[in-house]
């Protein structure tokens, strides 16, 4: 007992150092990806300058040409002109010519210093994936670390099973809010920044070019649009609120159907047996197994289409989940394959079953039987008459 809690604490304090390891890593990514969008608005900036530059210059090459030919003229019929005229004819090619020089040299300047910029946006754009890709690293050894040390805990007597419950359910939440953490960083965060940037540049535009201005204005509004559309679907991937007032099968209809518009791949779904309201915590993880399960459909089967039965029992669920694409070794089922664990883990929390048979290019077929006893019923069936 005494080595498993010193391996116990050994453990711990390793998921510690990598929780700090992972809050620097993510520091270092979030600082990189202010300097690459930083960089980013520069390099437009730059570009409209270079433009502006190109355009200054091929206006002063055409008024140059006009100067060379005047003093061409006035040098071949000089005893027509007066010293003044000749005079003003050179000054006038001069001066151009002059221009001309200083704006090339300008537009050498900015286009080596865009040179410059776009070398660096590389290794920060390398950086950001390096550090992303560490911190995913570390989660997936934190999470590993803390099975480790369930795999101790089980090990204890029932107050130690009790802990083990908890710091399964804390592992589940910190999973989601990480992926929560990401799909906001990636999505609206993004937005957001890009947004800003837009707006500022809109302003520059109002004064120099008001049609310019109103074309970004338009693009602002779809962005936020999409913004938008983007925060809604967070919050839905939260918690369809559907579950709560519709009910288990109206929700997964409307997610099917809103599947099919999203990714074009047809569900088949069917359901058997009298419809009835389950407790919350079983409808939620049924909705959560079938939308994994859906995802991983679209990701790796290759095929536009599957199947979901759900069967409701007097005391128990059963659902059959399946699809006829290329399959994989279901044998062999690899550590990587996260979504298929935790719809493992989810099903044994609740004291059900999960198996998975698939064979290359044979498709795949997952099925899920959850008991439902009939105290959770009675208890639910209390609360919704209430």
């Amino acid at each position: 007992m005494k080595s498993n809690l010193s391996l116990e604490k050994v453990l711990e304090k390793t998921i510690d150092v990598l929780e700090e390891s992972k809050k620097d890593m993510f520091d270092i990514a979030e600082s990189s990806q202010k300097e690459h969008d930083n960089i980013k608005s520069e390099l437009q900036l730059i570009g409209e300058e270079i433009g502006e530059t190109i355009n200054s210059v091929d206006r002063l090459i055409f008024i140059n040409k006009r100067a060379r030919i005047r003093l061409m003229e006035v040098s071949r019929d000089f005893h027509q002109y007066t010293e003044s005229d000749i005079k003003n004819a050179y000054q006038r090619a001069e001066e151009t010519s002059v221009e001309i020089a200083v704006l090339r040299e300008k537009e050498d300047q900015l286009k080596r210093r865009r040179t410059e910029l776009e070398k660096r946006l590389l290794n920060v754009q390398g950086n950001v994936e390096k550090a992303e890709n560490l911190v995913s690293k570390v989660s997936v050894m934190k999470e590993f670390l803390k099975g480790e040390l369930s795999c101790l805990n089980d090990q204890f007597d029932d107050l130690k099973q009790k802990q083990l419950l908890a710091i399964k359910i804390i592992q589940a939440q910190e999973e989601e809010r990480q992926r929560l953490a990401r799909e906001i960083h990636d999505g609206p965060a993004q937005s957001i920044a890009n947004l800003v940037f837009r707006i500022e540049l809109t302003q520059k535009l109002i004064d120099k070019d008001i049609v310019k201005a109103r074309n970004e204005l338009e693009q602002l509004k779809s962005m936020i649009r999409f913004s938008i559309q983007d925060v809604r679907k967070i919050i839905y991937d939260l918690r369809p609120m559907s579950l709560d007032d519709l009910g288990l099968v109206p929700t997964l209809k409307r997610y099917i159907d809103k599947f099919l518009e999203q990714t074009g791949v047809f569900i088949d779904f069917s359901v058997q047996g009298a419809n009835k309201r389950l407790p919350n915590t079983y409808e939620v993880t049924i909705f959560r197994l079938i939308q994994e399960a859906l995802n991983n459909i679209f990701k790796h089967a290759q095929i536009s289409a599957g199947r979901v039965r759900l069967e409701f029992g007097l005391e128990r669920v059963n659902l059959i989940i399946s699809d006829d694409g290329i399959g994989f070794d279901s044998e062999k089922v690899s550590q990587d394959k996260y979504g298929l664990i935790f719809m493992g883990e989810r099903c044994s929390l609740l004291g059900g079953s999960f198996k998975i048979k698939s064979e290359p290019k044979k498709g795949t077929i997952i099925k899920i039987i959850l008991p439902i006893k009939r105290g959770e019923q009675d208890e639910e069936n209390k609360s919704a008459n209430c």
